[in-house]
């Protein structure tokens, strides 16, 4: 079968499309015939060599998540799952393949009204949205402010916060244009990447969802209300300074509070009963999956490239 690698860390002309030998389903394990595979900010980030201090090696095949039909089962596993449509979670790596190999803990019957694209577009995004609102303590009528709103999981954390009667939804995006689109997605106020640009945003925030991370990080802090919580879920842009706390200890008598969040933390029964709920909502309307574009598996390398250039709003699919 064909597969996306990183030969070279760097740019995304470190990826070559290979030929690798069709996966086995061992023990725990099933194989999906992948329809659409979804290209995530994380995925940039490992592609980069930002990560490499923690296990990631050049020849790794990218990708966390695809959709499709399960083909084959381990000898532990039920048959009954082989022909259903399934979102599946690949790990860390593996999913840019015409094949994916999957956990079966680690797989999600889709609806039949779900697409394969659709299915990619949210089943990590929405779900990392939710818990990241949750671990915030987030409660309506508390103000939100989504920083690096226009990918997938800014796109939810906008439409659950709204949905869940935010006072106030403000996002950070590079364009009016995107501000635009992610005001009919729920957002109230629209700031420029530095968090300014609208007169009447609140001046100060309840909760903050960042998923951009990097040097901004310490003057976001300074953006919360009293008792308010920053939950960082992503690091497109790199890690914080080391001194990032000081912000913290620097306003202490406004009792701020700042916070990571990995779905990896979350109960496997409760992450998937979650995420089911979310493609049901999607089924009905009440959440919507932004695509920015479907590309052939042969194309990741520019869908890396226009991720890079900053030009995406939403999800980058590919598709075998």
């Amino acid at each position: 079968m064909q597969a996306v690698r990183i030969a070279r860390f760097g740019d995304p002309s470190g990826m070559t499309l290979v030929d690798v030998p069709a996966p086995e389903a061992g023990p725990g394990q099933l194989v999906v015939a992948a329809e659409a595979i979804g290209v995530g900010g994380v995925d940039a980030v490992i592609r980069r060599g930002t990560l490499s201090g923690y296990g990631f090696t050049e020849g790794l095949v990218p990708g966390s998540e695809v959709a499709g039909t399960v083909t084959q089962v381990g000898n532990d596993v039920d048959p009954a799952w082989v022909g259903r449509r399934v979102w599946a979670f690949t790990g860390t790596g593996g999913a840019y393949v015409e094949q994916a190999l999957a956990r079966v803990g680690d797989v999600v019957e889709l609806p039949e009204e779900l697409s394969a694209v659709d299915a990619v577009t949210l089943g990590s995004a929405a779900p990392v949205a939710h818990f990241a609102l949750d671990h915030a303590r987030f409660t309506p009528g508390q103000s939100v402010l989504v920083r690096g709103a226009a990918g997938s999981i800014g796109i939810a954390t906008v439409e659950l916060a709204s949905r869940a009667g935010a006072s106030a939804v403000a996002v950070t995006t590079s364009s009016p244009a995107r501000g635009q689109r992610l005001r009919a997605l729920g957002a109230t106020h629209v700031l420029d990447r530095g968090g300014d640009g609208d007169g009447t945003a609140p001046e100060s925030y309840d909760v903050i969802v960042d998923v951009v991370g990097g040097a901004g990080v310490p003057a976001f802090i300074d953006r919360l209300a009293p008792n308010g919580r920053m939950v960082v879920v992503g690091a497109v842009a790199g890690m914080p300074p080391e001194d990032f706390g000081m912000r913290l200890l620097r306003s202490f008598q406004q009792s701020r509070s700042f916070a990571t969040f990995s779905l990896d933390t979350v109960p496997t029964a409760t992450r998937d009963g979650v995420r089911a709920e979310l493609f049901a909502g999607a089924t009905r309307g009440e959440l919507h999956a932004v695509v920015h574009d479907v590309l052939p598996l042969s194309a990741a390398a520019e869908a890396h490239r226009q991720m890079d250039a900053g030009t995406v709003f939403g999800r980058i699919v590919l598709v075998p």
